[in-house]
C-alpha cells in the first residue's frame, strides 16, 4: 500500500470503530481489554490521542519522569475521564487528517487503530473483521520494527506464514494463520493463538506462556503491554 491507500485505510479504520464504540452497552466500556490493566474504555481514549502534539507530548513524558510507556497509559487514564459518547465524536473527527504523534511514521497510526480495535472488540465477544490488505502492510512494518515488539527476535526459530496473503517471515517450524491473527500475535496478543495452526504452535505456545509467568512475576505500575502510537 502507498501512502495514500494506508491513510484511507486508516479513515475507514476509524470510522469503523466509532460506529462500534456508539454501539457499546455501560457495562462493555469497563470489560477488560486485551491490553492488561487496560479497559476497553482506556483504550478507546488511547486511540484518540493519536494527535497529541510535539509540546504536550513532551510535558505528559517529563510528567512520567522520561517513561513513555508510563506517559501512554497516564495520558490515557486521564483520556478516560471523559463521558463515553465522546470517543467515537473524537475519532469521527480524525478522519482526513494526516497529523501523527511525534516520532512516528504513517505506519503507527494505521497498526494502532488495527490492533487497538481488536483488543476492544474481542473481549466484548464482536466480530470486526481486519482489513488484509491493510493488516499486511501492518505486519510488514512490526516484523522491522526492534522497538518495542522486536518480533523478529521473539519469534527466531520459527516460520510465520499467511494463509490468506503472500506475506511470511522466519525460519523453523510453521506457525500458520489469517494475517489479522499474525498481526495481533506479532504485537504481543495472545489471544490470535486460537487462529494459528501448524506444527510450530506448541513452541509458540510455551514462549508466550513463558512470557506471561515472567510479565506476571515483574509487574511494572502504569506500564501498556505495547507500545506503537
Amino acid at each position: 500500500m502507498n501512502r495514500d491507500e494506508v491513510w484511507r485505510a486508516i479513515d475507514d479504520e476509524r470510522l469503523g470503530l466509532a460506529n462500534v464504540l456508539d454501539d457499546l452497552t455501560p457495562r462493555e466500556w469497563e470489560v477488560p481489554s486485551l491490553c492488561a490493566g487496560w479497559r476497553v474504555r482506556d483504550v478507546a481514549a488511547h486511540l484518540t490521542l493519536s494527535h497529541m502534539g510535539l509540546l504536550p507530548a513532551a510535558f505528559a513524558t517529563l510528567r512520567a519522569r522520561g517513561n513513555v510507556n508510563r506517559m501512554i497509559h497516564d495520558t490515557a487514564v486521564r483520556q478516560a475521564k471523559l463521558p463515553v459518547d465522546q470517543y467515537a465524536v473524537l475519532l469521527r473527527g480524525m478522519v482526513g487528517s494526516r497529523r501523527t504523534a511525534p516520532g512516528v511514521t504513517y505506519l503507527e497510526p494505521l497498526i494502532d487503530v488495527l490492533v487497538h480495535g481488536q483488543d476492544i472488540v474481542i473481549p466484548l465477544a464482536r466480530s470486526r473483521p481486519m482489513p488484509t490488505e491493510a493488516a499486511a502492510t501492518a505486519v510488514t512494518r512490526v516484523w522491522s520494527m526492534r522497538w518495542p515488539f522486536r518480533p523478529e527476535r521473539k519469534l527466531r526459530g520459527l516460520r510465520l506464514v499467511a494463509t490468506d496473503n503472500p506475506w511470511s517471515a522466519g525460519q523453523g517450524p510453521q506457525v500458520e494463520g489469517p494475517i489479522s491473527a499474525i498481526l495481533l500475535l506479532i504485537t504481543g496478543r495472545s489471544a490470535a493463538l486460537p487462529r494459528l495452526s501448524g506444527p510450530g504452535v506448541p513452541e509458540l505456545e510455551a514462549r508466550l506462556s513463558t512470557s506471561r509467568a515472567s510479565r506476571s512475576s515483574t509487574p511494572r505500575r502504569g506500564e501498556m503491554s505495547d507500545r506503537h502510537d
